[in-house]
């Protein structure tokens, strides 16, 4: 299977250690089968952070997620689960660790949904729903190890 990852640099190999604390599942590297998606991400990098968008693709063996020697968590859905677990992710609460996580993407606007759930201002109900990515259900792929 083919992954794809949207940035302003190509990545030639992977480098856990220049990922950033604090994002949806854990510090680590994200990958999307939605080379679509993928070139989304590469845009909004380069506006960010100037340079070009690049989309690096990777095979990953896909039967690897069948394997007992790994720590793997797959979210099929948009749930109550997935929302507590970006959520802790996302604000630095100490969460169960996991070499592969496999999940939903959530939507770009997680910090201000976040501060809106912890001032009161929503429910968790709405904070599912407001984390749902706007463009329709993607998945992305987690590696923390």
């Amino acid at each position: 299977m083919i992954l794809y990852h949207g940035s302003n640099i190509y990545i030639e190999q992977i480098d856990l250690n220049k990922s950033k604390p604090n994002k949806d599942f854990g510090k680590g590297f994200y990958l999307s089968e939605n080379e679509k998606q993928a070139q989304e991400m590469a845009l909004f990098k380069s506006l960010q952070l100037g340079g070009d968008p690049v989309v690096s693709k990777f095979e990953f063996d896909n039967s690897i997620m069948c394997t007992p020697i790994l720590k793997i968590k797959t979210f099929n859905e948009y749930s109550e689960e997935w929302a507590d677990f970006v959520f802790a992710n996302r604000e630095g609460i100490e969460v169960e660790k996991y070499d592969i996580v496999y999940g939903p993407i959530a939507n770009d606007k997680v910090g201000l949904q976040i501060r809106k759930l912890k001032d009161g201002s929503i429910d968790k109900d709405e904070f599912l729903k407001r984390l749902k990515y706007m463009k329709g259900i993607t998945y992305q792929f987690f590696f923390g190890s």
